[in-house]
């Protein structure tokens, strides 16, 4: 399938990574022009060299001044950007009876409120343009709470509420505004929380990534490549009638509906 992206700008948040990188990875497969930022110079610069055609920002993510260097970043090389994929990086693990109010801020400022910072800025020109894709990379834990996880639980479903709410009101504009919901995926993240549960438990690393296998009914933790093939679909043409939706890439990993 021709996903109708070629000459496309994208500008992808924590790209130098893990499913970000893997996000642009893709688009940029898939023609796109593709901005990639992160917070160290090496990895973005090593990442630009690795695309047909990107552009690199060193930033962080939490900084107030990022969303505006970001957009001015893209501009400046490729022109106004279509596509953006909100992404950051995750809170620290804790449970629900440990948490405050001052962790919920910074779960707040770091998966909300840069977030919709950065929808600001490039929203005006979507709507004008009549054509744009927002896609975050959310968490299963929107769904279904991960337990250890609750500042990722509340940021990332406070997000969740927001983009629900936004895509019906750019949808009649062209704008498509979706998340993409990995479980367990074989990033440097997932290894860290895999590392982090065998310290709490007692076992090994290994185990705790059996462990967490043996509970997907996939039975396998899932490739970076294979959730960022479903963020660029997302960001097609051909998806274009797909809005507001919370897209699963877990193997089967929650069981709701």
């Amino acid at each position: 399938m021709d996903l109708d992206l070629t000459g496309k700008v994208a500008l992808v948040l924590g790209s130098t990574a893990g499913l970000g990188r893997a996000s642009a990875e893709a688009l940029a497969a898939e023609g796109a022009h593709v901005v990639v930022a992160g917070r160290r110079a090496e990895l973005v610069d090593a990442l630009v060299e690795s695309l047909p055609s990107a552009a690199g920002v060193v930033a962080d993510v939490t900084d107030p001044d990022t969303p505006a260097l970001l957009v001015n970043r893209a501009r400046e090389s490729f022109g106004e950007v279509d596509i953006v994929v909100l992404n950051g990086g995750g809170p620290p693990p804790g449970p629900a009876d440990a948490f405050t109010a001052e962790t919920a801020q910074a779960a707040f400022d770091l998966l909300l409120k840069q977030h919709i910072s950065l929808v600001g800025q490039v929203l005006p020109g979507m709507r004008e343009r009549r054509w744009g894709r927002i896609v975050a990379i959310g968490s299963s834990g929107v769904q279904q709470p991960i337990p250890t996880l609750t500042a990722s639980n509340v940021g990332r479903a406070a997000l969740a509420a927001y983009l629900k709410t936004l895509a019906g009101t750019v949808a009649a504009d062209g704008v498509t505004v979706n998340m993409a919901l990995p479980g367990r995926i074989d990033t440097d993240r997932v290894a860290q929380l895999d590392r982090a549960a065998a310290e709490r438990t007692g076992t090994t690393p290994d185990a705790s990534r059996a462990s967490s296998e043996a509970a997907i009914p996939a039975r396998r933790y899932g490739d970076p490549a294979e959730f960022g093939a479903v963020v660029a679909f997302l960001a097609s043409q051909q998806a274009a009638y797909v809005t507001g939706e919370q897209v699963r890439v877990d193997g089967g990993l929650v069981g709701a509906y």
